[in-house]
């Protein structure tokens, strides 16, 4: 299993260089950033800083979307950063939860979702495409392949990461959800005539190493970001189709305020109980963070992907890196 880690660009352009170079010095595989522009910092100036001081990370957006993002000007920021970053940028996308909503818009549909995904890659990878009734071609790139990682848990997003994605963008850590979650991709990815074994896996989620109850209080405001996607999806499929272990949580839910959105703290998880809190982000000293991190690579994870915005952010990194990187195989290690 590989490691990333992701942040919301709210700390100064040094402090995430900081956290970037120490990072790839404990091992870590990718760096992410938010990209919700109004919340926060734009993702691009400061991928282009991660991209001249790193030398390894894999780079990108966890997640951009095609609606405050036009699909070929997405393509050809990813483009110019390949040929800065010699090639080490990934696609991070989805319909838009935060960066769409505020605008007061809602998110963008899977249909221009998929669109937007065959435009990216096809340009950033020099190929000649039709797109809205114009042919496009970029002549200065095609050195480099895209890869393309899709962030949903709906039936059809999960259908349409399987016929078309690299990578599937799992926002939590619950094993017995990974699990369905990634089967339909793989099924999906079999009914394309792809190999199912080449779709991976990506749980995104907090990971906070420090004593359970210190943890709990400082990631409670993860499954509270988790229920905008959960009820947009009560509100599209009827429950049976969905499991009570993702849609139960969200009974007590009242609202969501995103001007503190993934934000310690914050009111957004008032209704948030432990034993949820415990399932979808991984808590406690190393030993216990290493054994579930191992329950989810059982269960298919090929990369954990750290939401490192709960606090002692660079601490945490280093801790990270020392104690739990080194116990697998698939890591880089330093």
């Amino acid at each position: 299993m590989q490691f990333g880690f992701t942040l919301k660009p709210e700390h100064t352009y040094h402090d995430t260089l900081e956290l970037a170079r120490v990072a790839e010095a404990g091992g870590f595989d990718y760096a992410w950033l938010f990209d919700s522009h109004v919340l926060w910092r734009d993702p691009y100036p400061l991928l282009t800083l991660l991209a001249e001081h790193t030398t390894r990370l894999r780079l990108g957006t966890c997640v951009t979307n095609p609606g405050t993002r036009e699909p070929s000007v997405t393509a050809s920021v990813l483009a110019t950063l390949n040929e800065i970053s010699g090639g080490r940028m990934d696609l991070g996308i989805g319909r838009g939860d935060s960066a769409r909503r505020v605008l007061g818009k809602p998110p963008i549909t899977l249909a221009n979702t998929e669109e937007a995904i065959r435009v990216i890659r096809e340009l950033v990878e020099g190929r000649s495409i039709v797109y809205e009734g114009t042919e496009l071609q970029f002549p200065w790139t095609g050195t480099w392949t895209l890869p393309v990682w899709v962030a949903g848990y709906g039936p059809m997003a999960l259908a349409m990461t399987g016929r078309v994605a690299d990578g599937v963008i799992l926002q939590l850590a619950d094993p017995d959800l990974i699990r369905w979650f990634a089967g339909q991709v793989r099924e999906a990815a079999a009914g394309a005539g792809r190999d199912p074994a080449a779709i991976r896996v990506q749980a995104a989620a907090p990971l906070h190493v420090a004593p359970r109850d210190v943890g709990r209080e400082r990631t409670r405001w993860f499954p509270a970001l988790v229920s905008n996607h959960v009820v947009d999806l009560v509100n599209r499929y009827p429950r049976e189709q969905l499991p009570e272990s993702l849609t139960g949580y969200i009974s007590d839910r009242a609202g969501y305020d995103y001007q503190h959105h993934a934000e310690v703290g914050s009111d957004n998880g008032a209704f948030v109980g432990d034993e949820v809190t415990d399932r979808f982000c991984v808590l406690g000293e190393a030993t216990e963070v290493i054994d579930k991190l191992h329950v989810l690579e059982d269960a298919g994870v090929d990369q954990f992907n750290v939401y490192l915005m709960s606090g002692d952010e660079r601490e945490q990194l280093e801790t990270i890196g020392r104690e739990i990187v080194p116990a697998f195989s698939g890591a880089t290690g330093g």
